[in-house]
């Protein structure tokens, strides 16, 4: 497959009016894709409407949408099937980067991390999915995540567990959506020039009840800087974009972790114990790695292909 296959196809990406989901839906707009984008802030809808109007491209379909709102997450997704009759590739987008020492968090924080975070990306493929089956066609889902998936840290607490618990529900999608024709990819960038360090000062007032210190939005600009730092957003989106034709179920866009990777590595290897485990234990793994290979060429795995 290659880039030029996605043309007619139609795409909805959340969090789609900034930073890594305007850098996607530019990316699939130069492949000839067609667009549903969903957006919270209009002017931010009005500055990206000008980008596809100045190069006489289609005007993408914006849907206002907060992705924890799973009944709006549900019209959306009849909008676009309303709008283009079908869609092919569903980008889990949206998110909210909140720092913070996690043993002073409160319920409110983890309400309001994971239910965008994690939660957003349930609601999308709940209401995607049977849409991207009916096309009949095959395609795509994107669940972007983040390097916390993979990476640890003391203010990040949260986010990390919420990154983590998107990396795992994508790996396991993975297998289901084989038989379907529909790829899946998780996505792990790093740095992006973004305002995603800001998102602190977009807390909706329902979970107003941090347990984090007050914010200081000078420290938080501070903190915010390092993000000019990043990688254009648009090319963020042209390495999804070819991770995707190429049907690859991980994506990393920054190449800077060889360290981390090759710490994790040898620390999980040495943390295993140092004794052989009995043929019975040994069978069920077996069998285990067998599935997936076989869910990963095709077939529909059931509990019973586990034992």
């Amino acid at each position: 497959m290659s880039t030029a296959d996605w043309a007619g196809k139609v795409a909805f990406i959340t969090g789609a009016g900034t930073g890594i989901g305007f850098g996607v839906a530019r990316a699939f707009s130069n492949a000839g894709m067609r667009l549903a984008l969903s957006y919270r802030d209009e002017a931010q809808r009005a500055r990206c409407t000008s980008w596809f109007e100045e190069r006489g491209r289609e005007v993408p379909l914006w849907i206002k949408l907060d992705v924890t709102d799973r009944d709006a997450f549900a019209v959306a997704a009849d909008k676009v099937i309303d709008h283009f009759d079908k869609c092919h590739v569903l980008v889990n987008n949206a998110g909210v980067s909140v720092f913070g020492p996690t043993d002073e968090a409160s319920y409110a924080d983890y309400d309001w991390i994971m239910g965008v975070n994690f939660g957003g990306v349930v609601n999308g493929l709940v209401s995607f999915l049977p849409k991207i089956k009916a096309t009949g066609e095959g395609g795509h889902v994107v669940n972007v995540a983040s390097m916390a998936a993979y990476l640890s840290g003391p203010q990040a607490g949260i986010y990390t567990a919420s990154k983590f618990a998107v990396r795992g529900l994508t790996e396991s999608l993975r297998y289901n959506l084989v038989p379907y024709g529909i790829g899946v990819s998780l996505v792990c960038p790093a740095l992006v020039a973004t305002d995603a360090g800001l998102s602190a000062l977009k807390r909706p007032e329902g979970f107003a009840g941090s347990g984090f210190a007050p914010v200081d939005e000078g420290e938080l600009h501070n903190f915010a800087s390092i993000f000019a730092n990043g990688m254009d957003p648009l090319e963020a989106g042209e390495k999804i974009l070819r991770g995707m034709t190429e049907n690859r179920g991980l994506i990393f866009t920054h190449p800077e972790f060889a360290e981390d990777f090759k710490d994790i590595y040898e620390t999980s290897l040495a943390a295993l114990p140092d004794e052989v485990a009995p043929p019975e234990r040994l069978e069920v793994e077996r069998l285990r790695r067998a599935a997936n290979k076989a869910a990963l060429e095709g077939a529909k795995i059931s509990i019973n292909d586990l034992t």
